[in-house]
């Protein structure tokens, strides 16, 4: 629920974005827009007439509107349902949370299910309130497809990919595919082709072949679409054989492509699907700048334990952690960002790396550097206020608050 706020306000505290922390600092906000963000000595109010001071509390930290590129829903809506309103309530509980930007990722489904899920969730794209679609499967292992239905998965058919583009009305962002599966080369050049990033994911693919293909998306890539574009990996760790000294398997290649830059690796940092050890590790491995911090949400997150849906399978959710109840394999999450931002600084992650992996990091994966996912002048008013904590005061969205009000405003002085 929205509140009337002033058509120009002040945000104070200490701004943490792009990496970098400043103390003493001032986030300005004329309509839609971020139109200075920095140390207050640094900003003149003159310059915005009828400028207004929000109150906050101290210590609070303002961090840029979260980025989640991975997330089935929220809620009690399922993204791959295809159900329109719930799929708006998902989106109006994340946006109010923290993530004010966000792909609705579908899972293998029948070909049918996928294309209806591709075209329920075009219109939200259309209108902004998500940044596009992500499509995990349905060319996936089946060694390694975790909670994706093995009934559903394909080996790569570019006829399909070609449709689901089109049911989405381009929307679609990403795609989750497995290298090793017979036709992957071309798939990666046709989701190239249709403006589709590659994310590597649920495969059982030795080393050698995982650094083909990523090297092979980076490439075609940055051709394509410009330096800032890079292919990413789904969840690494999560539905791919372990590290083995003996045999590295994808996890290896990743790590190193990573660390070069080359990739970008998503975490499920939700202390559930990784240990904070292997986050941190990983943090200390391949730097902030080349992981996305992600949610891998379903329909329980900010709901009690039960029962609930994830596409065609079912789902049970106890003690906040989401398993099938076919065979108990982990079922997607239950964090929001913030939860995932908050366990990952937990875990020993400096706050600047843990939230520029969860704002700018994957806003240049989705071309939207120059939107969201920083505090600086000219960009969306997309702000999230925080305690020390990582606990939420304020959400900001296109200048809006989302989140309901914790504080005053008050005339700047």
């Amino acid at each position: 629920m929205t509140t009337r706020m002033p058509p120009a306000f002040l945000l104070p505290g200490t701004i943490v974005t792009d990496g970098t922390v400043v103390e003493d600092a001032v986030v300005a906000v004329s309509g839609e827009r971020i139109t200075y963000a920095g140390p207050r000595t640094g900003f003149d109010t003159r310059s915005l007439p009828g400028l207004e001071e929000v109150g906050l509390p101290p210590g609070t930290l303002l961090l840029p509107g979260l980025v989640d590129l991975h997330c089935h829903g929220a809620a009690g809506g399922d993204f791959p349902g295809g159900h329109l309103p719930s799929a708006r309530s998902a989106v109006d509980f994340l946006h109010a949370s923290g993530t004010t930007t966000l792909l609705a990722s579908l899972v293998t489904a029948s070909r049918e299910d996928l294309l209806r899920g591709a075209e329920a969730l075009g219109p939200l794209s259309k209108e902004g309130l998500i940044a596009g679609i992500h499509a995990e499967g349905p060319f996936l292992s089946h060694a390694r497809c975790g909670a994706q239905d093995p009934r559903f998965l394909l080996e790569p058919d570019l006829h399909l990919l070609r449709d689901l583009v089109e049911s989405s009305g381009a929307y679609l962002r990403t795609m989750t595919y497995a290298p090793e599966l017979p036709g992957a080369v071309a798939l990666v050049q046709a989701m190239v082709d249709l403006g589709v990033t590659p994310s590597l994911g649920h495969t059982n693919a030795d080393a050698p072949t995982t650094a083909a293909s990523l090297t092979q998306a980076a490439t075609l890539l940055a051709s394509a679409q410009g330096s800032t574009a890079r292919p990413t990996v789904t969840h690494l760790f999560n539905g791919m054989p372990p590290l083995h000294h003996r045999d590295p398997g994808p996890v290896a290649a990743c790590l190193r492509l990573a660390a070069a830059g080359t990739i970008a690796v998503e975490l499920v940092a939700d202390g559930v699907h990784l240990h904070p050890d292997t986050v941190r590790m990983v943090f200390a491995l391949v730097g902030g700048d080349n992981v996305i911090l992600v949610t891998d949400s379903m329909a329980a997150t900010g709901l009690p334990d039960g029962d609930y849906d994830l596409g065609p399978q079912g789902v049970r959710v106890s003690d906040g952690e989401a398993r099938l109840r076919s065979d108990g394999a982990l079922a997607g999450g239950t964090a929001t960002l913030l939860d995932v931002v908050r366990r990952t600084v937990e875990a020993g992650v400096d706050a600047a790396s843990a939230v520029l992996s969860a704002t700018a990091v994957p806003a240049g994966i989705l071309g939207l550097q120059q939107e969201v996912g920083s505090l600086r002048s000219g960009l969306r008013a997309d702000i999230l206020a925080v305690d020390p904590d990582f606990r939420p005061i304020r959400v900001f969205r296109r200048g809006m608050p989302l989140l309901r009000p914790a504080a005053t405003i008050t005339a700047a002085s």
